[in-house]
Order: structure tokens, then sequence, then C-alpha cells
């Protein structure tokens, strides 16, 4: 789902707020997702008749000229977000057409801002506005609040899947496959998510802070390579890779910080949508990875993917249990003779 928060001033000690249960219903998001897409500059607006447009007097060189004031921006592209490509003032009021209320409040995430604070997602009137502004005037009003649930569920389960990266690679590839090494399980165990593994709101390493998302940005028409490389398997094997096109794509630009320095790491998300459970709730997947930029994005994919496939495949799990049952043995054994000696 894409994102659309407004630029808020920065707020003081914001309290993280768990992620959104999955709404009931068969509530599904616009399969193109189009809070993202761009829209075409609009024409430049004209100056009305009887404006009196500012006129510097000529430069002298003894005159110090005191600069005019900025004229108000009136361009599309000046009233965008930069950091997530949206209108920086979503309007909040109810619109002309609307057939009933929606909430006006917004939540905080659990993510956090350059700044410390966190990212507020929009309100459902927001985001029904918004969506009225790109021209998806058939939107039924009395969905919006669960579409903002779900948009706000998929954004939270995708910063789960950028803080495990995070927590596994944040020092460098080589404590990243220290980690690793032993599996997906094992990793999670060592990092003390294993009873959590999507949590967002705990960092335990205190040696250095935890990411931070400085920016993003929805690319729902420019598929990844990845995508593309599963749906021409799915084509050629059905059976085993035939899934649907993701419906969405976005590029999250994340601050990476360590005694080295802060990096800014750049993570794909494809989402994709999944056959419905059968109460009807809808389903959906985040394959969610940092982007091949460098030899460093790369490293990363292979040590995380290649050491659980490695693991699994060499008998790992096997290979630990026979050890613990052969200390177990070992340690009856070592109690039987002390046993004996006593009597």
């Amino acid at each position: 789902m894409g994102w659309f928060w407004a630029d808020t001033a920065p707020s003081a000690a914001a309290a993280p707020v768990a992620p959104h249960p999955m709404p009931p219903g068969n509530m599904q998001p616009p399969p193109s997702c189009p809070m993202h897409n761009k829209m075409s500059p609009s024409a430049k607006a004209e100056v009305p008749a009887g404006a009196c447009p500012y006129v510097p007097p000529e430069k002298s060189s003894n005159t110090l000229l005191t600069p005019a004031a900025e004229p108000e921006k009136q361009g599309l592209l000046s009233r965008l977000n930069p950091l997530n490509n949206m209108f920086a003032d979503l309007d909040n009021t109810r619109a002309s057409t609307q057939t009933q209320d929606l909430p006006l409040s917004r939540e905080s995430s659990t993510i956090p801002k350059a700044d410390g604070s966190l990212w507020e997602y929009p309100s459902p009137q927001q985001m029904y506005n918004a969506m009225l502004r790109k021209g998806y005037t058939d939107t039924p009003v009395d969905a919006v609040e669960s579409m903002v649930s779900v948009h706000n569920f998929l954004n939270e389960g995708a910063w789960a899947e950028i803080m495990g990266w995070e927590r596994r690679f944040s020092r460098g590839l080589v404590d990243g496959y220290t980690i690793c090494k032993e599996g997906e399980e094992r990793a999670n165990h060592m990092l003390g998510t294993a009873e959590n593994p999507f949590d967002t709101t705990t960092w335990k390493d205190a040696d250095i802070p935890p990411p931070k998302l400085l920016r993003f940005t929805g690319r729902p028409t420019e598929p990844t390579p990845k995508s593309q490389i599963l749906q021409w398997l799915g084509w050629a094997m059905p059976e085993k890779y035939g899934t649907a096109p993701p419906f969405d794509r976005h590029d999250w630009f994340v601050e990476r910080c360590n005694q080295k320095g802060c990096k800014e790491i750049r993570y794909v998300i494809d989402y994709y949508e999944g056959a419905p459970e059968e109460t009807g709730e809808p389903v959906f997947f985040l394959d969610v990875r940092p982007a091949i930029d460098g030899p460093t994005g790369a490293g990363e994919r292979i040590v995380r993917w290649g050491t659980d496939v490695f693991w699994r495949a060499s008998g790992g799990e096997a290979r630990i249990m026979k050890r613990v049952e052969e200390a177990r043995k070992e340690r009856e054994e070592l109690e039987g003779r002390g046993k004996r000696q006593y009597s």
C-alpha cells in the first residue's frame, strides 16, 4: 500500500503504537495502489489582473538592496513533500460529495524519522481526500477505514522486515555472518527476537542507534528485476512459482549508523496479494530486501539467504540435536558414576 503521510512538525516523545491487527472482511486496496502515481505538473498559473508584483529598484553600487519577500509557491511540485512525494498539506475536511463522516485523527507509527520523531499515518478523511484528488471518485466511503488499517498494517510489517535486516548487518558483513551462519531460527534466538521476529519497537544493541526511515517513494509502474524473474519462472513452472505480479513497489531509504559513522541504505519492497482466508480476510506478502546498489547489498542478501539454505540443506539442526543428545547422555553417565561411588 502507498504511504502518504503529511509533513508534520517534530513532536516530542511520541509513544509508539503497536501495529494494527488485520481488519476483518475482504476490504482490499485498489490494485494499482494509486497513492504514489505521479501527477503531471499543472499549467503555470497566470498573474491575475490587478495584481501588483514586486519590482525591485535598479541595482546601484552605493545601494544595499533589501531582498524582496519570497512569492508564495503555487506549482504542484512546490506543494509536494520531498520525503514521500505527497502533498505536505493533506486536506482533513469533509468532501462536498461525501455521504458520511470519516475519522479525522491520525495515528503514530512505530517508525522513527531522521529527527527522532515518529512518522504519522494519514487519517481516513485525509486518505479519502487524497484519492479523490487523484481521480478515484468511485472509492466507497465506508471502505476507507478498512483501507487505512490495511495500509498501516503493511507499513508496520515492512518496517519489521527492515529491522530484521538491520539487526543482522548494522555492524557489517562479518558480524552479520556470525549471526546468520546457523539459520534464521537460531539467528532470532541470538538477537532476542525468537518470540516476536517482527518486533519494531526494541533495539538491544546499546552501542549503536537504531535505524531511521529518512524518506520513501512509490514506484508501482517499475517492477523490480526479482519480481520479473519470478513471473518468468511462474510462466515456465506455474505449479511451483505461479503467482500474480506485485500490486505495488516501494523504495525506502534508511539511515544505518555504527562505529564507522552513518550511511544511507536503500531497501526494495514488493507487495503481493495472496488468496484470502476462509473467513474472507485478505492476505498479503511482502518481499523486503536491501537494494543491490553495490557489493554491500549483494553481500547481505547472499549471507542471509545462503547461510539459511545451506544450514537446512546440510542438516544443521540434526547435528545440533545430536550434540545435545550426546551431552545429555554424558552428563547422565557422570551422575551415575557419582552415585555408585557414594554407595
